[in-house]
């Protein structure tokens, strides 16, 4: 197989078929929390997007030419999350900066992402599927953040048309919210049986 069709295939495979937030349950806080309006929901992907991607390459980086094989090894998953926290600094004091408005809709989520396990989780999936080169790390981690983002953009749209659909009220709010998640999940675990 090529290169360019290894990477294609990775690329969906991360986006659909191992979708973090909807086949691993990884960063399913904020993606409750934030996806009650899409526009929100796609700044919040774009912005775990910026750092998903940011913080698998320069783990990927730090792990296969500075720790690997060295007894620093141990300092890996340190390295991970000072990399993470310094992404996510950069990605909040960009969105302060440049769009307030969406930056008070974050709330405490915008902070939060420092400790969204997606992101902490694709930088150990990297090593763990031992990915040999940069390529292929870029495109996972860049793969991930994509899928982040559909998750979360998907079930935006569809809690803003629950806005506007007879609920029963025993169902309202967080009960339909998490029965909504649950098929969201199912309809994409369906892709991991089409490559059977």
């Amino acid at each position: 197989m090529d290169t360019f069709t290894t990477l294609l295939l990775g690329f969906i495979s991360i986006v659909l078929i191992n979708n973090l937030v909807l086949t691993k349950f990884l960063g399913i806080c904020p993606f409750i929390g934030v996806s009650g309006r899409i526009d929100t929901a796609f700044g919040m992907g774009l912005a775990v997007s910026f750092v998903i991607m940011l913080s698998g390459t320069l783990t990927w980086l730090i792990d296969n030419l500075l720790l690997a094989g060295t007894p620093l090894e141990v300092t890996r998953y340190v390295c991970y999350i000072l990399v993470i926290a310094g992404a996510v600094q950069l990605v909040e004091m960009y969105v302060r900066k440049f769009s307030p408005q969406l930056y008070e809709s974050f709330g405490i989520f915008l902070p939060l992402i420092t400790t969204n396990c997606a992101i902490l989780g694709l930088c150990l999936f990297i090593n763990l599927w031992e990915i040999d080169n940069l390529l292929e790390a870029v495109v996972l981690s860049f793969g991930a953040g994509i899928g982040f983002t559909l998750a979360i953009c998907i079930m935006a749209g569809i809690r803003e048309n629950l806005n506007f659909a007879d609920v029963p009220k025993c169902l309202r709010g967080a009960p339909i919210t998490l029965i909504t998640a649950g098929l969201l999940t199912l309809a994409f675990m369906g892709f991991s049986g089409m490559i059977k």
